[in-house]
């Protein structure tokens, strides 16, 4: 059997089974039930600590309306960061790199957000297609050109997220090919490779958080708009 680089992303399977649901609900297995043992857990302190301060940042534009997402959209971007970690641990998948399923998480939350102006402020929501001051000739082409670019916000959501990560697991897939075939003939320049690897494992790290907060940040901007 030929395999590509690209088989990574194909989802595991077990007797037919695509077993991408389990790979979504693991990491929820990794945060600890509720106790009194929250106080004196020092990993649990440090994990309310981060949470605390990404809500802070998140509802930081939003008025007391759209402190209500709070909830969901901190779940969300916690959901998509851990993923996103564990997708980097060898002989791992990844489910975030399924374009499916990014745009399973788009679509709905954006629709959400746009429904939520329709009903709230229409007439506001229906403005922001039309830009004040604008010349009666061009008036029908920017409504076009307005109406597409707010349709296209969720697949650019899911393509986004899709694409980076894909990105950076296929470079890491390169260079470790490389650097394991290099070893035997050019020890020196597999030791180089490794480095660069190691730094690009480093940039995959950072990659991952960003793009989870960005993917949330975005929905936060767009649910700003409608509220």
């Amino acid at each position: 059997m030929i395999l590509t680089f690209f088989d990574q992303f194909a989802s595991p399977c077990l007797l037919g089974i695509p077993l991408i649901l389990i790979s979504m609900l693991f990491p929820a297995l990794l945060f600890p039930s509720p106790t009194n043992r929250w106080i004196t857990n020092r990993l649990s302190t440090l994990q309310l600590w981060l949470i605390h301060l990404t809500t802070k940042q998140l509802m930081l534009p939003l008025n007391k309306g759209g402190h209500k997402w709070a909830l969901i959209l901190v779940s969300l971007m916690t959901l998509l960061l851990t993923i996103n970690l564990l997708g980097l641990l060898p002989y791992t998948f990844t489910p975030t790199t399924q374009l499916s399923m990014n745009m399973a998480l788009a679509f709905p939350l954006w629709l959400a957000t746009l429904l939520t102006g329709l009903r709230n402020q229409p007439t506001t929501s229906l403005g922001h297609l039309l830009p004040e001051g604008t010349p009666t000739p061009l008036i029908p082409a920017l409504i076009l050109i307005e109406t597409i670019s707010l349709l296209i916000r969720p697949l650019a959501l899911g393509v986004r997220l899709t694409a980076n990560l894909t990105a950076g697991h296929l470079l890491i897939q390169l260079i470790s090919t490389a650097t394991t075939t290099l070893l035997p003939i050019l020890p020196t320049v597999s030791a180089l490779t490794t480095l660069i690897l190691l730094l690009l494992t480093i940039l995959e790290i950072a990659v991952a958080m960003i793009q989870a907060y960005v993917f949330v940040l975005l929905l936060s901007l767009y649910l700003q708009e409608n509220i």
